[in-house]
C-alpha cells in the first residue's frame, strides 16, 4: 500500500469516487505508474462486513445524506429524499450492483441518427461508436469475468428465472438465458464461484460478484501508486488564474477541511454527485460551475425506463433463492418504432427481500390487494424493466436550498417521463404480464418504477462543445487537466445495464490519459 501522498505533490491524479469509473481509473493508472490519490465519502467494508439482511445492509452501505427530488416521477412524491439507491463505501455502487454487464447494441451510439429528432427530448449521437468501443468491451469482460464471454459459462437458473423462462418461450422470445453476469460461474477464476446466496444487493460475501471494492482498489493500492483516503467528502475543485485546476478540497471524517493538489482531477461521483461538485465550485472565472460555457452541466440526466412486474402462482416459486438478477430477455431490446416508441428495453428477473417488497411495492396503498400480495410472497415471481429513457434538457441536477452537514449545497433532482417513456413502459407491462400468465399466474402486478441505480447523463459527452461538457475521452471541454469518468458523462442511455460500459470507458481514458500525461499534453 502507498505511503500517504503530499498535499502539495501537484503531480498527482486525484480521482473523486472508488466506484465502476473511479475505482478502475484510479487502478488503472496506479497499474501504469501513475501516482494516486481516491478521495471517497464512504467508508471502507469488504465481503467480511457486508451483512444479509436487507435493512441493516442498506443502513451500512447506501448514500442517505439528504437530496431533494422535483418532477412528475413517481420516486418524487415517496421517495423524495432517496431518488437512487447507491453507495457511499469505498467500491462505490458496485458494492451493491447485480452484476448484469451487456455491451450496448451498435445502433445504440447513434441514437439521433438512428432514431430520427424525437419531439422534447434531447437526443445527440456519442462521438464514438461500436467498433471503438469492442476491444475495450473485450477487456472490461476479461476483468469483470462476464458469464457468456470468453468461453465462460452461464450461472444455473433458479427457480425465479424458470418461471420467467418458461413464459417467454412460451411468447415466442428466444433471446432468454440467464444473463451476462460479472459473477463467478466457474472455479478457474481469480475469484471463488457463486455460492448462490441470494443477498446481491447487499454486497456479495463470497467476493463471487465483481466490485471495485475488494479487486480494482486492493490490486492498485498493490502498485504502491494509490492512495484510497476514506471518509473524505469533496466540497470543491479549485483552479488558478489560467482556467486549470490545481487541486480537490475536502473534509474528512473528523469535519476538517484539506487541500489536495494535483496535476489532472478526474470526477466519477456518480451523476448526482459529479455535477454537484462541479456546480459546487462556481467561481469568478467560472460562475455557472466548472466545465459548465455549454449549461450543460447537470443536465439530460437518465435513469433508464424501469419498472417492474411480479406474478403470483398457486405453488411456491422462493424467488429469493440463488442469484438475484438470475435472467434475462433481449428480444425488446432492438430498435423497432412500429411497437410506438424509438429503442428498446431490456426483461430482466429480479427478487427484493421482503422488507423492500413492503416499501416499494405500493407506498401508501395498505389495503387488501397490497397486503395480499405480500401473504403470496412465497409463491412470488419478479421481473424489472431496464429501457432506454429519453434524454431531456429539463431532467437535470441543480443544487438545492438545503445543505448537507458540510453546509454544501445539495443536489435536486429533477425528472419527468418522457411520452416515448411512457409508451415503452406500458408495452412492457403488457409484455411481462403476458410472459406470467403464459405460464398460469393466478394474478400479475405490474409496480411502478422505485429508487435504482442506473443514473446517467448530467455532464454527457459531445463532440461538439456547446452540446456536453467532455469529448469522447471524459476530458472537459473547457478545462484540458479536467475529466469525468462515471456514468454522468453518457451521451444516451441504451437498454443496457450501464456497469460495463461505464468500466470499458474507464479503461479507455487510462490509457489515454496515462499517454497524455507522459508526453505533456495535459
Amino acid at each position: 500500500m502507498a505511503a500517504p501522498f503530499d498535499m502539495n505533490d501537484d503531480s498527482i491524479v486525484v480521482v473523486i469516487g472508488t466506484g465502476a469509473g473511479g475505482g478502475v481509473l484510479a487502478n488503472e493508472l496506479a497499474q501504469r505508474g501513475i501516482s494516486v490519490v481516491a478521495l471517497e465519502a464512504g467508508g471502507r467494508y469488504l465481503p467480511e462486513d457486508y451483512i444479509n439482511d436487507e435493512w441493516d445492509s442498506f443502513g451500512q452501505l447506501a448514500w442517505t445524506d439528504p437530496r431533494t427530488t422535483s418532477g412528475d416521477w413517481r420516486v418524487a412524491k415517496d421517495f423524495s429524499g432517496l431518488p437512487a439507491w447507491i453507495v457511499k463505501a469505498v467500491g462505490g455502487t458496485t458494492t451493491h450492483w447485480a452484476g448484469a454487464s451487456i455491451r450496448f447494441q451498435p445502433h445504440e451510439w447513434k441514437a439521433l441518427t438512428t432514431y430520427g429528432p424525437v419531439e422534447g427530448a434531447s437526443l445527440l449521437d456519442w462521438p464514438i461508436d461500436a467498433e471503438e468501443m469492442d476491444p475495450w468491451y473485450d477487456l472490461a469482460e476479461k476483468k469483470l469475468g462476464v458469464t457468456r464471454t470468453n468461453g465462460w459459462p452461464g450461472l444455473p437458473g433458479n427457480n425465479n428465472y424458470k418461471v420467467f423462462e418458461a413464459g417467454a418461450k412460451k411468447l415466442g422470445y428466444e433471446e432468454v438465458h440467464t444473463g451476462r453476469m460479472a459473477i463467478m460461474s466457474h472455479d478457474d477464476g481469480d475469484r471463488i464461484k457463486c455460492q448462490q446466496t441470494g443477498f446481491c444487493f447487499q454486497g456479495c460475501k463470497w467476493g463471487a460478484k465483481w466490485s471495485a471494492a475488494y479487486t480494482d482498489i486492493p490490486n492498485g493500492e498493490a502498485t504502491g501508486n494509490l492512495e484510497v483516503r476514506e471518509r473524505s467528502h469533496v466540497a470543491r475543485i479549485l483552479h488558478n488564474e489560467a482556467g486549470r485546476v490545481t487541486g480537490v478540497e475536502y473534509f474528512d471524517a473528523d469535519g476538517n477541511l484539506h487541500m489536495q493538489k494535483a496535476a489532472v482531477v478526474a470526477v466519477a461521483g456518480n451523476s448526482f454527485e459529479s455535477p454537484r461538485i462541479l456546480l459546487n465550485s462556481a467561481s469568478s472565472m467560472f460562475p455557472g460551475g466548472l466545465a459548465n460555457s455549454s449549461g450543460q452541466v447537470g443536465r439530460n440526466y437518465m435513469r433508464h425506463l424501469t419498472g417492474s412486474v411480479y406474478g403470483i402462482f398457486d405453488k411456491p416459486v422462493k424467488m429469493w433463492r440463488g442469484t438475484t438478477m438470475a435472467g434475462i430477455v433481449q428480444d425488446e431490446a432492438r430498435h423497432d418504432p412500429s411497437r410506438g416508441f424509438v429503442g428498446g428495453y431490456e426483461l430482466e428477473t429480479l427478487s427484493l427481500g421482503l422488507p423492500f417488497m413492503a416499501a416499494f411495492l405500493d407506498p401508501g396503498s395498505w389495503g387488501r390487494e397490497f397486503t395480499t400480495a405480500l401473504d403470496s410472497y412465497e409463491n412470488m415471481a419478479g421481473m424489472w424493466i431496464v429501457g432506454e429513457d429519453m434524454p431531456q434538457a429539463t431532467n437535470r441536477v441543480t443544487l438545492s436550498d438545503v445543505e448537507d452537514q458540510w453546509g454544501l449545497k445539495v443536489a435536486n433532482v429533477h425528472y419527468s417521463d418522457h411520452p416515448n417513456d411512457r409508451a415503452m413502459r406500458d408495452h412492457a407491462y403488457k409484455q411481462g404480464m403476458a410472459i406470467y400468465d403464459a405460464v398460469g399466474a393466478t394474478r400479475t402486478l405490474p409496480t411502478p418504477p422505485y429508487p435504482s441505480t442506473h443514473n446517467l447523463g448530467t455532464n454527457r459527452m459531445s463532440e461538439n462543445p456547446e452540446d456536453g461538457v467532455v469529448n469522447k475521452w471524459g476530458q472537459t471541454h473547457d478545462i484540458p487537466n479536467l475529466f469525468i469518468s462515471d456514468g454522468s458523462q453518457f451521451t444516451t442511455g441504451a437498454a443496457e445495464n450501464p456497469t460495463l460500459t461505464i468500466v470499458a470507458l474507464a479503461i479507455r481514458q487510462a490509457d489515454h490519459m496515462a499517454r497524455e500525461l507522459r508526453a505533456g499534453n495535459i
